[in-house]
């Protein structure tokens, strides 16, 4: 009887210690025990809003005047990056009433939050930038980064569980005030030739 209460002992402890490392696990993976590191890139781009607050010399009289720049950003947004990427490309260049007009009838819902984000830019460039015409301003840059990837648990049939992932990404904006400079639009045939041209030009290492 003795050494069966031994064995019993024992075999309760051994279950308490298994069940303990079992919820300990189920716990990392639902993010309960948060840690400070984790697969964001805010690190790249923290100095973003601090481009607004560079001071520069003052200039000549026979200078042309410098245009203002506005650098806005919103972080943690609960959408994938790459979808955000293709909305943030779309507006790229455009005027600031075109790329919101565009935005305005896109039903996704990265191009709503881009929306405010463009909007809040516009009004920060009135009020802190002395932008005098609002208009007057359009999207020089426009890109998307990698937010916090937090792992949660997705349960499964008999017992069994995998890991899925709650994205999120950052948006960066950055409106120069004057008109969108022209880009120059080339047809297939002078692309074409272009293609040729280099082709001709390279060097082939090791040949005669």
């Amino acid at each position: 009887m003795a050494v069966s209460s031994v064995t019993g002992v024992g075999f309760t402890l051994l279950r308490s210690i298994a069940g303990q490392m079992h919820s300990r696990m189920l716990a990392s993976l639902c993010g309960v025990q948060h840690s400070n590191f984790h697969t964001s890139n805010v690190t790249l781009h923290k100095n973003w809003e601090r481009k607004n607050q560079i001071v520069y010399p003052p200039q000549r009289q026979d200078e042309p005047p410098r245009q203002a720049e506005i650098h806005h950003c919103r972080r943690q947004i609960k959408y994938s990056k790459d979808k955000m990427w293709y909305l943030a490309k779309l507006i790229r260049g455009m005027s600031i009433d075109q790329a919101i007009a565009q935005l305005e009838f896109n039903d996704k819902k990265g191009a709503k939050i881009m929306k405010e984000v463009l909007l809040e830019a516009q009004d920060m460039a009135v009020k802190s930038h002395n932008v005098e015409y609002k208009s007057n301003l359009y999207i020089a840059e426009s890109f998307s980064s990698k937010g916090k990837y937090l792992k949660r648990i997705r349960y499964h049939g008999r017992g069994r569980f995998g890991i899925m992932d709650k994205v999120h990404c950052h948006y960066f904006v950055k409106l120069v005030e004057g008109v969108p400079p022209t880009v120059e639009q080339k047809t297939g045939f002078d692309q074409a030739k272009e293609y040729v041209e280099q082709l001709k030009n390279r060097t082939i290492i090791h040949s005669l």
